[in-house]
C-alpha cells in the first residue's frame, strides 16, 4: 500500500492531474454501468449505454495507465507534459462526447444525420488522432532515451507502448472503415465492420499496464536482474502471441469464442502465461524491499 501512495506523492504535476482524471473517467463508466444495469438497457447496438460504459473504464484505466508507465521514462520535462496533457485532454474529450451522444439516444460513431452529430463523429476522430500522436512521441522516447535502470522495467515499457499503438492503429482502421461504409450510405455495414475489430482493439489496448507492472512488481523482489528479465521476456512473448492471435481472428472474421479449439487453446495458454508472470512476480515480493529502488529509477527523469 505504501508503494502505491507514492505513486501519487511522487509523482509530478501532470501525472497527477492525469490520475485524477483517470479517476474521474473510470468512475463515470461505472455509473454508467449501474445505470444500465438497473434500467435493464441493452448491451448491444450502437445506441447502448454499453458505450458510456466501455469508453470511461476503458479511457480512464488507460490514462492512468500511460501517466505511470511513462513516468519512469528519462525525456525533458516540458515534452513529456505537453504529451501527457494532450493524452489527458483528448481522453477527456473522448469520454464527454460519447457519453453525451448516448444520452441523447444517437449513435456516437459514424454518425452524420445533423451539424452537430457530424462534429461529434469528426471530433472523435481527431482525438483519436491526437491520442496516436502522443503514444508515438512516447514509444519513440522509450526506444530512443535510456530510460529506467533496471532493463526489464525498460523493456516492460517498451513492449507496452508498442502493443498500445498497435491497438490504437486497429482503432484507426474502425474509424476508416465504417467512415467509408457509413459515407457509402451504409450506417448498419459502418457498425458491422468496425466492430468485428473490437476483440483486438480490446486486448492490446491494456499491456501498457500488465507488462509494466510485472516488471515493476518485481523490482520488490530480492531476485537478480537476469532472472527478472527472464520473466519479463515470458510475459512479452505471451502478450505478443495472444494479441497476434486475436488479430488473426479479428481481421479474418472470427470471433475468439468461436475459433478452431487448437486456436482458442493457443490464446488460453497465452493469457495463463501471461497471468502466471504476475502471480509469480507477486510471489517473490520481500516485504522489506523499500520502493526506494524503483523511485531512484524515475530520478533521472525529473
Amino acid at each position: 500500500m505504501n508503494a502505491l501512495t507514492r505513486i501519487w506523492h511522487d509523482g509530478r504535476r501532470a501525472e497527477r492531474i492525469a490520475y485524477a482524471v483517470g479517476a474521474a473517467l473510470f468512475l463515470s463508466g461505472t455509473v454508467h454501468a449501474i445505470v444500465l444495469i438497473a434500467t435493464g438497457g441493452s448491451w448491444l447496438g450502437p445506441l447502448s449505454m454499453r458505450k458510456a460504459v466501455t469508453f470511461g473504464l476503458s479511457f480512464g484505466l488507460t490514462l492512468a495507465s500511460v501517466a505511470w508507465a511513462t513516468s519512469f521514462l528519462t525525456i525533458r520535462l516540458r515534452w513529456r507534459n505537453a504529451l501527457l496533457g494532450a493524452f489527458t485532454a483528448a481522453s477527456v474529450v473522448e469520454v464527454v462526447l460519447v457519453s453525451t451522444q448516448v444520452w441523447r439516444g444517437v449513435p456516437s460513431h459514424f454518425n452524420f444525420e445533423t451539424p452537430f452529430d457530424n462534429a461529434v463523429s469528426m471530433t472523435l476522430a481527431a482525438g483519436g488522432g491526437v491520442i496516436i500522436l502522443t503514444v508515438v512521441g512516447f514509444t519513440a522516447a522509450a526506444l530512443v532515451e535510456p530510460g529506467p535502470d533496471a532493463p526489464s522495467l525498460r523493456l516492460a515499457i517498451r513492449a507496452g507502448l508498442v502493443v498500445l499503438l498497435i491497438a490504437l492503429a486497429t482503432g484507426a482502421v474502425m474509424i476508416g472503415r465504417g467512415v467509408v461504409a457509413a459515407r457509402g450510405g451504409d450506417p448498419q455495414l459502418a457498425y458491422t465492420t468496425a466492430g468485428a475489430l473490437k476483440p483486438l482493439h480490446a486486448v492490446a489496448m491494456h499491456a501498457i499496464l500488465v507488462l509494466p507492472a510485472v516488471a515493476w512488481l518485481l523490482q520488490f523482489t530480492r531476485w537478480p536482474e537476469a532472472h527478472r528479465m527472464r520473466v519479463v521476456k515470458t510475459a512479452v512473448v505471451s502478450d505478443a502471441v495472444l494479441t497476434a492471435v486475436i488479430g488473426v481472428e479479428s481481421f479474418t472474421g472470427v470471433s475468439p469464442l468461436a475459433a478452431p479449439l487448437p486456436v482458442i487453446a493457443l490464446s488460453v495458454l497465452a493469457t495463463a502465461v501471461l497471468a502466471g508472470s504476475g502471480l509469480y512476480a507477486l510471489s517473490g515480493i520481500e516485504p522489506a524491499v523499500r520502493f526506494a529502488r524503483v523511485s531512484d529509477g524515475k530520478a533521472r527523469g525529473r
